[in-house]
């Protein structure tokens, strides 16, 4: 019987010794583990890296929450998936970008050029984009609800399906904006111009249009 219960303990022991064969220990892994970095600039969340060139950088899928990008260079940069809840991209060039489905609660982008970038289903709450540029911007599906876009510049920009729900957009330019079946319930959208701009099918209850310039527009009410 102890010579049974012996060879048994032989065999767990091997093929324990067989299953952790080169592996290091799990806490050396993590110990070894580094953030990437990109011209100087350590890509991990709260980092600090104003005026950083980082175009055409890959910087998808990471964990960017309250990083300071300020003033940096991010054209053509790759943000898919990228979390950058309260980042800092104050004038920030994403020119040319893609941020398809990126997390931008409370984000800074004020002043920040996003022309011909990519934002597809893009995820926010409460953006701050006074005085951004979308110019050409592909933003289909994209969640805007509440951001603060006043000023902010959408001409030929792809707002389709968009959730624009209760969004400050005073002074906006929309020309030959694309907004068929956006939500713009509640929008602000006063002193706008939605010249050329197509909202059909888009829901315009208690949509605010004071003052708006909507010649040529597909969808706009009449009535205003």
């Amino acid at each position: 019987m102890a010579l049974r219960s012996k060879l048994l303990l032989s065999s767990l022991l091997v093929v324990a010794g067989a299953m952790t064969l080169g592996k290091a220990p799990r806490a050396a892994e993590d110990d070894l583990w580094a953030p990437p970095e990109h011209n100087g600039c350590v890509l991990e969340a709260q980092t600090h890296c104003p005026g950083a060139d980082l175009s055409g950088a890959d910087l998808a899928n990471l964990d960017l929450r309250g990083a300071d990008f300020s003033n940096a260079n991010l054209r053509g940069a790759d943000l898919r998936h990228t979390d950058l809840r309260g980042a800092n991209l104050e004038r920030a060039d994403l020119s040319g970008a893609d941020l398809t489905r990126a997390t931008l609660y409370s984000t800074n982008l004020r002043s920040a050029n996003l022309s011909q970038a990519k934002l597809v289903a893009v995820q926010s709450w409460n953006l701050f984009a006074q005085n951004a540029r979308f110019d050409g911007a592909d933003l289909t599906g994209a969640d805007l609800q509440f951001g603060r876009l006043t000023r902010a510049s959408w001409q030929h920009a792809t707002l389709r399906a968009a959730n624009l729900e209760m969004a400050w957009m005073n002074k906006s330019k929309l020309q030959n904006a694309d907004l068929r079946d956006a939500n713009l319930q509640e929008t602000k959208l006063n002193l706008s111009t939605l010249e050329g701009a197509d909202v059909t099918g888009a829901r315009l209850r208690f949509t605010n249009f004071q003052g708006t310039y909507m010649k040529n527009c597909s969808g706009c009410p009449r009535d205003w």
